[in-house]
């Protein structure tokens, strides 16, 4: 059985949400959390509110489900598009240019171990 949560158009870096994510693959949820509870960077208090949301997506799949079985089975970060974030700074001689704004869509499968 697995649970999957997605985080769509999240206002962060993928490369910076990719360090938190391969941080947690493969282990177990509760150890998890507790990792990405103290861990200082940007990406990782949005990582752990998507984990309990997969989490509570296994739980409303079974009910019975054994949350001290749960591993983390599969998580990834994906490029969204950035469009509507557009930035601009002043450049030389009147030009400017645009500054590219990270966004992800984070996803994360929970499920029991094997």
């Amino acid at each position: 059985m697995e649970a999957i949560a997605k985080a769509r158009f999240q206002r962060i870096a993928p490369r910076k949400a990719r360090t938190v994510i391969n941080m947690i693959r493969g282990k177990n949820v509760a150890i998890a959390l507790d990792e990405l509870r103290f861990t200082p960077k940007a990406a990782a208090p949005i990582v752990a509110k998507l984990l309990d949301s997969a989490i509570a997506n296994a739980r409303q799949k079974d009910e019975n489900v054994d949350l001290d079985s749960l591993v983390v089975k599969r998580a990834f970060v994906d490029k969204a598009p950035d469009g509507h974030m557009r930035r601009w700074r002043p450049r030389a001689m009147g030009r400017a240019t645009r500054i590219q704004k990270g966004m992800s869509h984070i996803t994360i499968v929970v499920g029991e171990e094997d």
